[in-house]
């Protein structure tokens, strides 16, 4: 029997300028000297859903119902800083999305179902657009990372085109989570 294979579904960020603001965001936020743990560049994408474990027998069903979906290739607005689940309380540090989040929340809505489809319980946290940057490990600094993220609320990343949706292969190491890509699904315009 095949070992599980932790995976999810997401948009990765392919605009290196855009992953250099967020990587110096994340610079900011370790000068707080707060307790994080920071998202590796290479690592920074969008989540649609997470699916948790999966058989190998399932990448190709996954894989058809994302063939499935109707969207065509659009563009999001990374803008600003924020925290999950508030200031007060930060657990994961994410940059906001702005314009493109309509169509990201449409992937979501037409995934969702025919996840459903194969097995998948319902995402009970629903869908919120954002890109995780950093997992808030202690209270450490609390206050000082919570000033630099508000600090950080209206900073401009850019935006970045959404080609291709992948179903991604999340391997667990020591030295943190190494993503790889299982299936794309590149609609044409």
């Amino acid at each position: 029997m095949s070992k599980p294979i932790r995976s999810f579904i997401a948009f990765d960020i392919e605009n290196d300028s855009v992953i250099q603001r967020l990587v110096e965001a994340q610079r900011l936020l370790v000068s707080t000297q707060a307790h994080l743990k920071i998202v590796k560049p290479e690592n920074i994408h969008v989540t649609v859903r997470f699916l948790g474990n999966i058989s190998e027998d399932m990448v190709e069903k996954i894989y058809e119902k994302m063939r499935e979906t109707t969207w065509k290739p659009f563009k999001f607005h990374i803008k600003g800083l924020g925290a999950f689940p508030h200031l007060r309380y930060p657990r994961v540090v994410w940059a906001g999305i702005r314009e493109g989040s309509d169509q990201l929340r449409g992937v979501f809505n037409e995934l969702e179902p025919n996840l459903r489809k194969l097995g998948f319980a319902p995402d009970t946290k629903g869908f919120s657009p954002h890109i995780t940057i950093a997992r808030v490990k202690s209270g450490r600094n609390k206050a000082e990372l919570a000033k630099q993220i508000m600090e950080l609320a209206e900073y401009e990343f850019g935006v970045v085109e959404a080609r291709c949706l992948r179903l991604k292969k999340s391997t667990l190491t020591p030295k943190g989570p190494v993503y790889s890509t299982l299936r794309e699904y590149c609609p044409r315009e």
